[in-house]
Parts: C-alpha cells; sequence; structure tokens
C-alpha cells in the first residue's frame, strides 16, 4: 500500500476535511480527494462520510487511522531527526496572546534556544484565540499559546498555566474609596469610577464581575485600549481601574504604581493551553518547544 495514501488519509481523519487536509499537505482539494478515493478502492470499504462541511469517519475508517497514524508518526520522527542529526534550521512558527505571549512564553523560548547551542529560528504572531487555533489548524503555525481548548482530533492541547486576575487602580482612588469599601459594599462602591479596558464588551471586568461579586458591571468603558500592557500604564496614570492578569502587574503593585483594591478569597483564574497539530511532535524542534515551555510554566503558576 502507498504509504503517501495513508499519509492524506491520516491527515484527513485528523482534520476532518478535505480542504483543510489539503491546506496542510500542500496539495490541492481535487488530489486529497482523489487519494482518498484510490484508497477507499483498494481496500473496497468506505472511509468518510461525506457531509455539508467536512466529512466524519466510518468505523473502517477510525479503526485504519488508530491502526496507522502511531506508524506514520514514527516514520515522521526518523526522517526529521536526520537518523541522530538535528537541524539547527528549523523554524518554530509560534501564535499566542500578545501580553502573555511576550512576557512568559518568547523569553523561556530565547532561553531553550541558547541554552546547548542547538537552537532554531522562530517566528511568532499574535492574535485571538480563534485566530491562533485557525492558523494552527491551517498549518501556518507549529505552536499555539491559547485560552481555549480546541475541540476534535487535528489539535491537541495541555495545559500550560493559571493566570490570576487583579482589580487595581492608581492610589488615589484607593485613597478615595477608603479601606475595606469593596469587601462591605461589594460592586456598588466602585459603580462611578471609569473603567480600563481592552475591548468594548469589558471582557476582564465582566468575568470579575461575575466571579467576585455575581453581578454585572455596571459602567462601560472609559478607556479601551486593545492591549493588557497599555491598561496597565492607563491606570498607573490615574485613568480609571482595570482588571489584569497579575503577572503583569506585579511589578507595577511592588512598585506602588497601582494598588490592588480587592483581595477575594476565591480570585478569578483563566486558563492557558499549549496546543499542536496532533503527529507533529515528531519534529524535534517543536517537541523540544512544547516540552520546554509545560516545563517553564510550572514557574509561572
Amino acid at each position: 500500500m502507498d504509504l503517501a495514501l495513508l499519509r492524506t488519509f491520516v491527515t484527513v481523519h485528523r482534520a476532518g476535511s478535505f480542504t483543510r487536509a489539503a491546506a496542510l499537505l500542500g496539495l490541492s482539494q481535487p488530489a486529497v480527494t482523489s487519494q482518498i478515493r484510490t484508497l477507499e478502492r483498494q481496500l473496497g470499504r468506505p472511509l468518510f462520510l461525506r457531509q455539508a462541511r467536512g466529512v466524519t469517519p466510518t468505523t473502517i475508517g477510525d479503526e485504519l487511522a488508530h491502526k496507522a497514524a502511531p506508524h506514520l508518526d514514527a516514520l515522521v520522527e526518523i526522517t526529521e531527526t536526520g537518523l541522530g542529526t538535528y537541524s539547527s534550521e528549523r523554524t518554530l512558527h509560534l501564535a499566542g496572546p500578545p501580553e502573555f505571549t511576550a512576557e512568559r512564553v518568547l523569553p523561556a523560548l530565547m532561553e531553550l534556544s541558547g541554552d546547548d547551542g542547538q537552537g532554531f529560528a522562530l517566528r511568532a504572531s499574535f492574535g485571538t484565540a480563534d485566530e491562533s487555533l485557525e492558523g494552527l489548524a491551517a498549518g501556518h503555525h507549529d505552536l499555539a499559546v491559547t485560552t481555549t481548548r480546541p475541540r476534535g482530533a487535528l489539535i491537541g492541547a495541555t495545559p500550560l498555566c493559571d493566570e490570576e486576575h487583579v482589580l487595581v487602580a492608581a492610589p488615589r482612588w484607593a485613597d478615595r474609596l477608603g479601606p475595606g469599601s469593596l469587601r462591605h459594599r461589594g460592586a456598588s462602591a466602585v459603580a462611578d469610577l471609569p473603567v480600563v479596558e481592552v475591548h468594548e464588551s469589558l471582557p476582564f471586568v465582566t468575568r470579575y464581575w461575575a466571579t467576585v461579586f455575581d453581578a454585572r458591571p455596571a459602567a462601560s468603558g472609559t478607556v479601551i485600549v486593545p492591549d493588557l500592557r497599555a491598561v496597565l500604564a492607563c491606570a498607573a496614570t490615574g485613568a480609571g481601574l482595570a482588571v489584569l492578569p497579575r503577572y503583569l502587574c506585579a511589578g507595577a503593585l511592588e512598585r506602588g504604581d497601582v494598588v490592588a483594591l480587592l483581595d477575594p478569597a476565591v480570585p478569578p483564574l483563566r486558563t492557558y493551553f499549549l496546543a499542536v497539530r496532533t503527529g507533529t511532535l515528531a519534529m524535534p524542534h517543536i517537541a523540544r518547544a512544547h516540552e520546554w515551555l509545560l516545563s517553564a510554566a510550572a514557574e509561572w503558576c
């Protein structure tokens, strides 16, 4: 049996779509369709049920994928490792949210790249969770850091770390509120304060209010800037209150540039996932980066 047909079959099985598999394989969709039909004729059994949106494997298709995929991945690993040699010319393509990627992920990867002389080239791009996962599925990225756990067989995800969210403001706002005001009065204590956020929908403030106060924020955004680092800078100048990841505002809290307005017993958390296309961890440069980031993230929580 032609291994190229099996490779195409496994890619379609993981992608759930001839179109997406074609993009991953660098083939045209008609070529992928033709290869799957050839394999089905050889086996004498249908492997996929064609649907309006994508394909669903038959029981025979699932069985074949379960048996063939590990061996194909092993062959990829052999060819990618060059029978024992490591290529430093590999480029790692990474996607993730701008702030977390810049503050956490990229410094960790720079440490890996220089730790043993077996570095790799790196290309990073920033985007939303959906954008990063779509790019990963399409083969544009090798790894994606995302706050959304992907579904389906094409992409696997491992929890990376949890970030704690903190309600902060400049010291003058904290002085105006007075000690214990939020604890005693709840969200009403800050109902009239201006809000700094990354989007008009107030995603961070809304999540914090729902978790801590069991309420929705009454105020709309006063300052909207699409970067959490800019939100911190605006909050520090007194533009208003903000909800920020602790890792991002820890230095500002220590310096007194901003003050935590509340210390809830159960602070809001958001989980980051490290996502990768199924089978690509057979490639050494992706596997090393994946393992390194999971190890580094143990110090971030």
